[in-house]
């Protein structure tokens, strides 16, 4: 007897059932990214609103999925760009997230396409040069880099000249790695030796974080005292403080409720979503 091929046993379970269109439009609610303001997040963004105007570079290091992304590219959305007929957009701030194995070419690249300029063929020498122009052209005073880790240890030096050049303050973000790569050069940990830590929550900061998420992204029907000693318990051990890791079992949790029929997430379900989560 041969087992039975893919199409077979799809056949013979049938087609998935899919949610009424009610819960459809609650799972998509749920599955919408949302900016929250957290006690972290201001004093992150007052910090570099600071070096923004000392246009001194940094950088910000924390784990993965302490919520770097979220609370530097919220910094760049709070920092409206300014338009005016014949002129160039005036962007104050600019954000970018670079890829694998980032070298010069691919950095001017996602600056110069982040402010809506058309890439042009040529030498590294020329693209450097309209990146610069660019950045000059449109006013830019802080170039956040996201996943600086990323960027090759000869990318460096081109990251040190736009901020030696155009007197603006550029932010490195990223993981430890991202320190223990800038420290090799001595000038550029040299001009990227302030640094602020983005940290994991506890105590009453995760307890806060806790407590906005279901008034402020969960918001079902019914309560469900996420903040209360059982239900903490489980988060705290299937998150261990990460922002990151709260959203998400949260979020699942809430739309695995709701397909359950029930109006709030209960103890079961919650700890149903964080043992998978360990």
């Amino acid at each position: 007897m041969t087992a039975p091929n893919a199409k077979e046993v799809a056949q013979q379970l049938g087609n998935i059932e899919l949610p009424s269109d009610k819960l459809q439009a609650e799972i998509k609610r749920l599955n919408k990214k949302n900016i929250v303001t957290l006690k972290q997040v201001e004093v992150l963004h007052k910090w570099l609103e600071g070096k923004r105007q000392a246009k001194q570079s940094c950088r910000v290091v924390g784990e993965s999925r302490t919520g770097k992304t979220i609370a530097c590219n919220s910094y760049r959305l709070r920092h409206k760009p300014i338009q005016e007929t014949g002129k160039p957009p005036i962007v104050p701030v600019v954000y970018i997230q670079i890829p694998q194995e980032c070298g010069a070419k691919d950095l001017f690249k996602a600056i110069i396409e982040h402010l809506k300029y058309q890439m042009t063929k040529g030498t590294v020498a020329e693209i450097r040069d309209r990146m610069l122009k660019v950045l000059e052209k449109c006013g830019v005073e802080m170039l956040i880099i996201d996943e600086a880790d990323r960027l090759k240890p000869k990318t460096f030096a081109e990251v040190r000249d736009i901020f030696d050049k155009l007197n603006i303050a550029v932010v490195l973000v990223g993981t430890d790695r991202l320190d223990a790569v800038i420290k090799k050069d001595e000038q550029v940990y040299n001009r990227f030796r302030a640094c602020h830590r983005f940290g994991k929550l506890s105590g009453n900061d995760f307890a806060e974080a806790v407590t906005i998420w279901e008034r402020d992204i969960l918001r079902l029907p019914v309560p469900s005292n996420l903040t209360g000693k059982r239900m903490m318990k489980v988060l705290g051990e299937a998150t261990g403080g990460y922002i990151g890791l709260l959203d998400m079992v949260l979020r699942e949790a809430g739309i695995r409720a709701l397909k359950k029929g029930l109006s709030k997430i209960d103890l079961a379900t919650l700890k149903e979503v964080a043992g998978e989560y360990k």
